[in-house]
């Protein structure tokens, strides 16, 4: 009774020293004004991209497409600075002046600019990056890093959270967040990613067997990763219908915009949305989420594994069958069709390390 009777106005004068703190920790404005920003900073990075791939840079610093770029991260910046700022002044601990999950993205938008001024010395000694080199510059994987942590800050809210909200309207800035995430990891990985590459295609080909090794070597990545991303995300999150099209879709259609061989691969791309609604539909059927799969019982165990391995096998078979009925398929049948079971076979391997055996 004595703990009672000291803790309880103890408690209540906490609570009054804060009073903003649970509209801080918890504000569905923040996330969306958020969410928008880092959707044009991510646009920003793949308009910088596309200029890289179809050869719109010089040896400057200072092109149109880092101005874009550098500009949504000024927003960024200026938004979660703005944030911190007035909430201090309220009395808001600076541990607590961001909602929850977003003092990374503030990291990240710091270290951005340390990326960014080193990649202006960096042009400066040693020229502009050319081809695969703009990809693996020490600055450009510091840029990345930052870029990761500040689109995934939505991410690491909804994380956070002990409910995650069942319609898609709800979901959408997860979901826009997961998009954003996947599309960072697909953009410094697009040397392997099909849509970038129309690797089995006649798109291009200087040494057959070298086009066959690293074709094949790039599906099963761009496999690996996707569906990994994909099987994360579910551990964690029930995704309501249409999650998964947007994410696999959108993530599609930017990528397409970095094929730097010809024309934008319309049906490809569009091979690739098909997909993923065909794998939306699938997900819905087998019921495969955190509560029902990942704490539980054989049956939906075993639709897990289903999921993993179409998922991947989808993605690939829609794609192969895009290119048949465009530029066609230059890869023997023997290599595509063992492509796409392989590649499920990956998927399938990937979701014992996201769900292991039981051992009863």
């Amino acid at each position: 009774m004595q703990n009672t009777i000291f803790n309880a106005p103890l408690r209540a004068q906490t609570l009054d020293a804060f009073p903003a703190r649970a509209r801080i920790l918890d504000n569905a404005g923040f996330d969306w004004v958020f969410t928008l920003l880092s959707m044009f900073f991510v646009f920003g990075l793949f308009l910088d991209g596309w200029a890289h791939t179809h050869g719109q840079v010089d040896q400057s610093f200072f092109t149109p497409w880092h101005g874009v770029l550098y500009l949504a991260h000024l927003l960024v910046l200026l938004f979660l600075s703005g944030n911190i700022f007035l909430n201090l002044r309220r009395g808001v601990s600076f541990a607590h002046a961001l909602p929850n999950g977003y003092l990374l993205s503030f990291v990240g938008a710091l270290l951005f600019i340390g990326g960014g001024v080193g990649d202006l010395i960096w042009h400066t000694l040693f020229g502009v990056e050319k081809q695969v080199e703009a990809l693996y510059s020490p600055t450009h994987l510091l840029l990345a890093g930052a870029a990761m942590l500040i689109v995934t800050g939505p991410l690491r809210a909804a994380w956070r959270h002990s409910e995650t909200p069942t319609s898609l309207r709800a979901q959408l800035p997860l979901v826009l967040s997961l998009i954003l995430t996947l599309s960072v990891l697909t953009f410094f990985t697009q040397i392997a990613y099909p849509l970038a590459n129309l690797w089995g295609s006649n798109a291009w080909y200087p040494s057959p067997a070298l086009n066959a090794e690293l074709g094949v070597v790039s599906l099963q990545l761009s496999a690996a990763l996707i569906t990994g991303f994909v099987l994360f995300a579910l551990q964690r999150f029930s995704l309501a219908p249409g999650a998964l099209s947007l994410l696999l879709g959108i993530n599609a259609l930017a990528m397409g915009a970095l094929y730097d061989q010809g024309a934008y691969p319309l049906l490809p791309v569009l091979a690739f949305v098909c997909a993923g609604i065909v794998a939306d539909v699938l997900l819905y059927v087998l019921k495969v989420s955190p509560a029902r799969t990942f704490v539980s019982l054989s049956r939906t165990t075993n639709a897990l594994r289903v999921f993993a391995f179409a998922l991947p096998a989808l993605l690939l078979g829609f794609y192969f069958a895009a290119l048949e009925l465009t530029q066609g398929v230059w890869w023997a049948i023997h290599l595509s069709a063992g492509s796409i079971v392989m590649a499920g076979v990956i998927g399938l391997l990937l979701s014992y390390l996201a769900l292991p055996p039981r051992d009863s």
